[in-house]
């Protein structure tokens, strides 16, 4: 049998004071039980007042009449939280005529006193400022109808008066603070639920983009490149080229290669549950000359130039994909063999980019796919723009300004030119 363990000497005086901190800090208008718990204080008020008025001799003691009023006085604080202003005119309206009587003077005090901190607990300053200027006015004219020697000693005596209100002043601000401060932790929660929110729309949005560039880069890829070995087998079987077949073939394995690498990078992001922010490597500039390449071993002519200095992570991904998706769309939709050129041109702090090609242009009447879209939003979430459309001399181009921060300093470089055997489409219009 397990021992039972019992509670340390901290922890059982540490539950009472958390009970007096809630009950201090809880709005006594919205209190649980309000009825019932200032049923039970006006009992024990009245059970104070009442040995008061057996033991402390500071008046006369007081006959049935005396205890009448006294009790009565008490009664009122039933309802103390609902009508406080009303419940202290109730108490002045018994206590006034207990004191004219010249009954035990202490024993009527205690009503009164509660009834005060309630009106000052529950109203603004001002109001409790002009009760008590009442209440001190009120007791002192009573009191001079007695004597001038009684007057004078309650008017010393109101102190006791201010500080009463005063402290009820004190816990209403307190209160308030206290509520201020869980509204702003309750406020805060909400903010991060939002923010955790907006973090998981962008990273799905992040991933569909990632997932739409790399699928139809590499579809394409692989189509043109299936579409040249399937021309090499059928042109002259008698003549079979085995070795462009088989290079065809190895490209097309090769890009199956790279693709499955991108998507398994990509979907790794999908099963970090313990790291939330985790987005994998992110492709950069240093991409761009794979991108050149296996756009040529799909049959177009690209001559590529860079010149720019080290690009932000953010910016470097974004002008990859921008290139990834145009170079993408000139293999598929812009005629045989397309010449494309790509420039990336550092200029005035932003990152110059360019895609054009010679092709012949959109189909007419062809449904555009999400190339163009993704683009632009890629392009936006750096703070970029980019436009795209059919050129003045033929062909398409798309080109991008991408803002730079200038972090450290890198190398100028400048692609290769190189030819490959078909093509088709238009640079950045729809992708599938």
């Amino acid at each position: 049998m397990m021992p039972v363990q019992q509670p340390t000497p901290s922890a059982s005086w540490s539950r009472p004071a958390e009970r007096i901190m809630a009950a201090i800090n809880r709005d006594p208008l919205t209190a649980p039980h309000a009825v019932r718990n200032d049923a039970l204080l006006a009992v024990l008020t009245a059970g104070l007042s009442v040995a008061l008025g057996l033991f402390v001799d500071d008046g006369r003691r007081p006959d049935a009449l005396g205890w009448a009023l006294l009790l009565v006085s008490h009664v009122p604080l039933v309802w103390r939280r609902r009508s406080p202003v009303l419940v202290l005119l109730a108490v002045v309206a018994c206590v006034v005529p207990y004191h004219f009587l010249e009954y035990t003077h202490t024993a009527a005090t205690q009503a009164a006193y509660v009834a005060l901190y309630t009106v000052a607990v529950t109203g603004r300053p001002l109001r409790t400022v002009l009760v008590g200027i009442g209440v001190i006015t009120l007791s002192v004219s009573v009191m001079l109808t007695i004597s001038a020697h009684e007057a004078l000693g309650l008017l010393k005596a109101s102190g006791w008066v201010v500080a009463v209100l005063f402290l009820g002043v004190d816990v209403r601000f307190y209160r308030q603070y206290v509520a201020s401060i869980v509204e702003r932790a309750e406020r805060a929660e909400r903010t991060r639920e939002e923010e955790a929110r907006r973090r998981v729309a962008e990273e799905r949005l992040r991933i569909a983009r990632d997932l739409h560039d790399l699928l139809a880069h590499s579809i394409t890829l692989i189509g043109v490149q299936t579409s040249v070995a399937a021309h090499v087998l059928s042109a002259d079987p008698e003549r079979l080229d085995r070795e462009t077949v088989a290079k065809a073939l190895d490209d097309i394995a090769e890009t199956c290669r790279g693709a499955r690498g991108e998507l398994r990078t990509t979907l790794e992001v999908l099963r970090e549950h313990d790291s939330p922010d985790a987005r994998g490597p992110l492709p950069g500039l240093d991409g761009l000359p794979d991108l050149a390449e296996a756009a040529r071993l799909a049959g177009a002519r690209v001559e590529q130039t860079v010149r720019i200095r080290q690009a932000p992570p953010a910016v470097g991904a974004a002008a990859y994909r921008i290139v990834q998706e145009a170079l993408t769309n000139a293999v598929r939709h812009a005629g045989p063999e397309p010449a494309v050129r790509v420039d990336l041109v550092e200029r005035e702090g932003a990152l110059h980019l360019s895609v054009s090609d010679d092709g012949t242009g959109p189909a007419p009447g062809g449904t555009p796919g999400f190339g163009l879209v993704g683009m632009r939003e890629r392009a936006r979430t750096v703070g970029g723009t980019l436009d795209a459309g059919p050129r003045a001399d033929g062909g398409f181009e798309v080109t991008a300004v991408l803002p730079l921060t200038k972090t450290g300093t890198g190398t100028t470089g400048t692609g290769t030119t190189g030819t490959g055997t078909t093509g088709t489409g238009t640079v950045g219009e729809g992708t599938g």
